[in-house]
């Protein structure tokens, strides 16, 4: 006769300890969760840029044929330009970081 209101009993307290012990602890603080590292954000100028900087060579080699005939000019008219302005660029980001 006890032992199935004993049973009934440890059922009850089980369910109690469930729903009871977590709020009976102290939450973990609330940290806010980033889902993910912001965006870079670019300039008009700079999407410009790179933009230009693939279709240049783009059009020269099109344009010079550069696996038809020699490459050099291809090199220097098409790729060079591409290289010289984003390595200016680069010295003058790095000059203006350091003021």
């Amino acid at each position: 006769m006890f032992s199935g209101i004993q049973e009934i009993l440890l059922i009850v307290l089980i369910v109690l300890g469930i729903f009871l012990v977590p709020r009976m602890t102290k939450p973990p603080p609330q940290t806010k969760v980033r889902l993910r590292n912001p965006a870079w954000k670019f300039s008009r100028m700079l999407r410009l840029a790179i933009i230009v900087s693939i279709l240049w060579p783009v059009g020269c080699a099109i344009y010079f044929k550069p696996w038809l005939h020699d490459a050099t000019t291809f090199v220097t008219l098409g790729i060079g330009p591409v290289v010289l302005g984003w390595s200016l660029k680069w010295v003058l980001a790095g000059i203006k970081n350091k003021r």
